[in-house]
């Protein structure tokens, strides 16, 4: 494992996002590894362009992501108080494209995501990002399941 030096974690407004990142920590920290959290705010609203007028939706949208962004504050916190050093990549736009560049530009050795099946809202609000993430991957990846015996 000497050959991972930069490690990073997909983040989702999820539990299982939660999960994943606590790998990522557990995982840079057992090896000595950089650690990177990215976040993605993809706005799934406006569609090539057109702002679909769905108010109600789309503030629930922003406070869920407020909410998340929160949490993943706090995840963050808590870990540079014990001595992690993590970096937060905050990225507007398409998750695949966004994911795949930063990967790119931050040399990164392992991505560490949720490898739970989206469902219609995460299709909804991110598209099929793990899916194409995993097929276009140029570095390698671990999937973080749920606990033993859960499903989503």
């Amino acid at each position: 494992m000497e050959d991972i030096k930069r490690i990073m974690v997909v983040s989702r407004m999820s539990e299982d996002s939660h999960r994943a990142i606590h790998y990522g920590v557990g995982l840079a920290g057992k090896v000595g590894a950089e650690l990177a959290v990215i976040h993605i705010i993809h706005n799934p609203f406006n569609v090539e362009g057109w702002n679909l007028p769905i108010p109600s939706l789309a503030d629930e949208y922003e406070k869920i992501l407020k909410k998340t962004k929160d949490e993943l504050d706090a995840i963050i916190r808590v870990e540079t108080k014990k001595g992690m050093q993590v970096k937060e990549l905050i990225r507007k736009g398409d998750p695949t494209k966004e994911v795949l560049k930063a990967i790119k530009e931050e040399q990164i050795d392992l991505l560490v995501m949720s490898a739970h099946e989206e469902g219609h809202l995460e299709h909804f609000l991110f598209g099929r990002s793990n899916e194409e993430i995993a097929r276009k991957m140029p570095c390698s990846i671990m999937l973080v399941r749920l606990q033993p015996g859960t499903t989503h």
